[in-house]
């Protein structure tokens, strides 16, 4: 019979493996298309598939109160999240850097808890998120490079989309909506691709390239990244609080560079390998009963 401390292993080897992979598809897909156009067919083909799932298994009433929030919270987590993240970085803010910025989601998420939701953090917790801040930052140090002529909104962009996730994950929790996340997620999906056909359409990108790599991409964060990486995470965040939930985000970078490195031969220094194991330290004594 599998545990609740089971189960919670689970979801969170899920989220990290399945979060992580974002980042690699993102590499894949921007090598063969504009940023718009992978958002808006990643989108289109995970709701693709989460909506003709939800015809063929659920099929029930669904409340206008329920699709206005779960509507909400796509824009937020996926779109408004996603939309900063990929801007940040075509303005000229590296990869790294950008995911150092998004990886304080822990901290604010923990200082917000307390007033919004009264789930406050302990002082073990709020050791472990700085601890675990301090191991992302000696994972990204050596990508940090040169920052001439990157335009201070480029910055600006990365915190936005912190503050984009952390005011999903606050209304997801406070709601207590008790809507499932096979219901929720095809919701969230199908609102975020409506956002960014808009915005593809807007800038003259909606033509995808012939190119199959580039569907291999799509077909890679649609199904590992949206689904997957958004499901797990909504998983977590009902098993679990606030703080525990997004303190896994912390070993999302390093487990990234560790994908990178089999895949595509990138080099992990000592920075990186010291900073991988202070981000599991932090995350274990965060998530230890």
């Amino acid at each position: 019979m599998i545990t609740k401390q089971q189960t919670k292993l689970f979801a969170a080897a899920g989220f990290v493996v399945m979060w992580s992979s974002g980042f690699i598809g993102a590499r894949l897909g921007t090598a063969e298309a504009n940023t718009f156009t992978l958002l808006m067919w990643r989108f289109i083909a995970a709701a693709i598939i989460l909506g003709g799932w939800w015809l063929w298994k659920q099929r029930k009433r669904i409340s206008a109160k329920t699709l206005f929030s779960q509507a909400m919270i796509g824009l937020f987590a996926q779109g408004g999240y996603l939309l900063c993240v990929f801007l940040s970085i075509e303005s000229g803010v590296s990869a790294g850097t950008s995911n150092l910025i998004t990886t304080l989601q822990p901290i604010a998420a923990a200082a917000l808890a307390g007033p919004v939701l009264k789930e406050s953090a302990t002082i073990r917790q709020w050791f472990g998120l700085l601890l675990g801040i301090s191991g992302v930052l000696l994972v990204v140090l050596g990508d940090l490079g040169s920052a001439a002529g990157v335009p201070l909104w480029g910055y600006a962009l990365s915190f936005m989309a912190v503050i984009s996730l952390v005011c999903a994950t606050l209304y997801e929790k406070k709601t207590k909506d008790a809507v499932s996340i096979m219901d929720a997620l095809p919701i969230q999906t199908l609102i975020s691709a409506f956002l960014f056909t808009i915005l593809a359409a807007a800038t003259g990108h909606t033509a995808p390239p012939v190119n199959p790599d580039f569907w291999m991409a799509a077909a890679w964060l649609a199904i590992l990244s949206t689904i997957g990486g958004y499901g797990f995470y909504w998983l977590n965040l009902k098993l679990g609080s606030v703080t525990r939930v997004s303190s896994l985000l912390y070993l999302t970078p390093p487990f990234t560079m560790l994908w990178a490195f089999f895949m595509f031969g990138d080099k992990i220094g000592s920075f990186t390998l010291a900073g991988m194991i202070v981000c599991l330290i932090g995350v274990w004594i965060i998530q230890k009963e």
